[in-house]
This record gives structure tokens, C-alpha cells and sequence, in this order.
């Protein structure tokens, strides 16, 4: 049996401790900070983000350069037969497609995967592939089932303040005024491509709720057979936002009882710069592998 590794990157929300022990690893997010290059969790903690956030720190996101890339794969393949490289959503980042071009003078030992994933939903996929690993399959065999089951997630995300919206001319300076005198709670929501507008509300726990009426809508639904075979998982997301997240999955479990909560994760960093503290998402996603 081949040796594969996995590796990912820090958008998956796994922590590099808990790399070691899930035996992948995980490549740091660069970003800039003021014009400072920094790793996500390897030069800066999510505390030192946020308050730097809080000071109207400029931020811009990166992606791992390609001789990064080809460095650490020539160094993993001295060691490992395959390589499996699940990266972010190629709808929120050109890192995937960018990936699959230095891949190319790999000779097939290094299979980067596109499944539209993001977050809990990207966590998911790795923890898949951590399965599909131990059963003896190959790198060719897990690319093909992870894009084959690309669509069958979905998440939602509800923000506290506007502010960075408006910093990232995604939402006019008049829009944000106004938004925020009237307390408004935007909820995006995402299949892997760009985080659209779903719906308003005008207080968390109201944006709560209409997050979960969604969610179950979709189980009950376009989900409905994985659901019903106990194959879909509930996740949720959040930035500086843990307590309410907590309250969260207790009122989700009280609202669809049937369905298992896998993780609770802080957004990364390059996602959170985008949207800023206090918010707070749900993903469900299928996971055919892992219980």
C-alpha cells in the first residue's frame, strides 16, 4: 500500500497541534498586517489579529508562493508515494488552480483537490481523507469521491458589525451608517463559490433562527438522503464569538434533534479579517467516512 500524505491549509481550522496527531499538515495562511507578512498561527495568534483588527489595522490576504509549494512537496515526497493537497475553495481563492499547475510537474504524485470547501466544510473533507487513507485508497481514488461529493454542503453566516464590509468595498459607506443605526444582521451564505447575500435580520438570535430553519429545510430536502442515512453533520463557525457559538448549537440541537454537531471552530484568520469579530456560521456537510 502507498504511503500518502495529506496536507491542507490553516482555512480548514485545524489547529497545527492538532495536525500531528491527525498525522496531515497544515500550511500557515500568509497575510499582511500593515504591511507585515504574517502565518497564521505560526507568527500571530487570533488575539493579537483581533486587536490589531480593532485598530484599524490594514489587512490583506495572500496565498502560499510557489516555491513554498514545490519546496515542501519535493521534501513530503522523499518520504510518502503520493501526495493529497486540499487547499480552499477555488471560489474564494486562486491558491487551488494556481496549485494544480505546479502539480503538474509532479508526475501525478500530487493530487490537488477542488471540493468547494471552506472552513468546518474543508475540516470535513480532510477528516474524509484521513478514512480513505487508512482503507488503502489512492490519492487519484479519494480526489475523485471528495469533488464527486463537492455540492453536498452547504453554510451560512450571520455578522455582528459591518464595518469590515464596508472596508472591503463590498458594501457602500452609506449602506454600513445605515445598516448599523438599525442594527442589521446580514446572513451570507455559500456553496464554495463567493459568500452571497441570503437574508437580513435584525438581531443574532433572530439571524439564529433563520439560519437553522434553512438548514433544516436543506436536510429535509436536497439532503434528505444522506440525512436520513445519518451521513450529514452539522458544524459552526465563528470569530471571537465562542459563548454564542455554544448557546448555538444547543438551540440547533433542540431544533433538529436528529442531527450530530462535529466541531466548533474559530474562523481563520484570512476569512475573519473580511468580516470581523462577532460573527457567527453554520455549515452542513456530508460525511460518508467518518461518524
Amino acid at each position: 500500500m502507498k504511503k500518502i500524505k495529506i496536507i491542507t491549509d490553516s482555512n480548514s481550522g485545524i489547529l497545527q497541534s492538532e495536525a500531528e496527531a491527525l498525522g496531515v499538515f497544515v500550511i500557515p495562511m500568509p497575510f499582511t498586517v500593515d504591511g507585515k507578512e504574517y502565518l497564521e498561527e505560526i507568527s500571530i495568534t487570533q488575539e493579537e489579529f483581533f486587536e490589531k483588527l480593532k485598530n484599524n489595522a490594514e489587512v490583506t490576504t495572500s496565498q502560499p508562493s510557489p516555491y513554498y509549494l514545490q519546496e515542501l512537496w519535493k521534501d513530503l515526497l522523499n518520504e510518502y508515494d503520493e501526495l493529497i493537497y486540499i487547499p480552499m475553495t477555488s471560489g474564494l481563492s486562486a491558491t487551488c488552480e494556481n496549485a494544480k499547475r505546479y502539480a503538474q510537474e509532479f508526475g501525478g504524485k500530487v493530487q490537488v483537490i477542488d471540493n468547494l470547501r471552506i472552513s468546518v466544510t474543508l475540516r470535513e473533507s480532510v477528516m474524509e481523507a484521513i478514512e480513505l487513507v487508512k482503507m488503502g485508497k489512492s490519492a487519484v481514488e479519494i480526489k475523485e469521491y471528495l469533488e464527486a461529493t463537492k455540492h453536498k454542503s452547504s453554510i451560512y453566516i450571520t455578522l455582528n458589525v459591518l464595518k469590515y464590509l464596508k472596508k472591503g468595498g463590498r458594501i457602500s459607506p452609506t449602506a454600513a451608517a445605515l445598516g448599523s443605526m438599525l442594527n442589521v444582521k446580514p446572513i451570507l451564505s455559500s456553496r464554495g463559490g463567493n459568500f452571497e447575500k441570503f437574508a437580513v435580520a435584525f438581531s443574532i438570535s433572530q439571524a439564529r433562527k433563520k439560519m437553522i430553519q434553512q438548514i433544516k429545510f436543506e436536510l429535509e430536502n436536497e439532503f434528505k438522503e444522506e440525512y436520513e442515512q445519518g451521513k450529514m453533520f452539522i458544524s459552526i463557525a465563528h470569530t471571537q464569538n465562542a459563548d454564542e457559538a455554544q448557546k448555538f448549537k444547543d438551540e440547533i440541537l433542540k431544533a433538529i434533534p436528529k442531527v450530530k454537531i462535529h466541531y466548533i471552530n474559530p474562523l481563520s484568520l484570512s476569512v475573519a479579517c473580511h468580516i470581523g469579530p462577532g460573527a457567527l456560521a453554520i455549515a452542513v456537510c456530508v460525511n460518508n467516512y467518518v461518524n
